[in-house]
């Protein structure tokens, strides 16, 4: 057994106690093939929620701060996590993304780039849909509903694959890859009922 089954497999374990998830739409989540889960932000829990309730193993793009410490980052690399560089546009970190997805794995990002406590649909970074447009990858929205208070549920919504066909071999801007990202992270808000 991998590390990161082990992980996750542990990691499930100790959620089922500590919160009571939900989930929604596991079923809109393909069994293989190159696919991008974007999840709303609202604590340091959320990659381990999409993680653990993913049948399929992820790839988080996450912010290089978190690599700073060797042992984390061991563990980090471990979990298939991969260092960006939230200030700029990250090179690296973007051919990372289109390699993961290049080998049909699955890419998992969260659009506003951190943690958000008030819904700012114009925060969505535009990398999200330019790495979904060059590696034409479907992205699947995930909305999570938590104040992660030990004991209280957790609710995880999966909605339905986005495709981003009608962009792909066209000659987009950055502002364009903006406002694709901004209908992205509205498909993720509008999960939330």
């Amino acid at each position: 057994m991998n590390f990161y089954k082990f992980a996750r497999g542990l990691l499930r374990g100790i959620f089922k106690i500590l919160y009571r998830i939900e989930i929604e739409g596991i079923e809109n989540i393909p069994d293989k093939g190159r696919v991008i889960l974007c999840a709303n932000h609202i604590s340091n829990l959320d990659p381990i929620i999409v993680g653990i309730i993913s049948p399929r193993a992820i790839c988080f793009m996450a912010k290089k701060e978190l690599f700073k410490n060797k042992f984390i980052a061991k563990i980090l690399y471990l979990l298939k996590a991969f260092p960006v560089d939230r200030q700029g546009s990250d090179i690296s970190a973007i051919r990372k993304s289109l390699e993961v997805l290049k080998n049909e794995e699955v890419l998992g990002i969260f659009p506003e780039g951190t943690r958000i406590s008030n819904v700012d649909i114009n925060s969505a970074k535009p990398g999200i849909s330019m790495i979904g447009i060059k590696s034409k990858s479907p992205i699947i929205p995930i909305y999570i509903d938590s104040n992660y208070k030990l004991f209280n549920k957790v609710k995880v919504k999966i909605g339905n694959i986005i495709y981003l066909d009608s962009y792909y071999d066209k000659k987009l801007r950055t502002e364009d890859y903006k406002n694709i990202s901004v209908e992205i992270l509205e498909s993720i808000y509008s999960l939330k009922k």
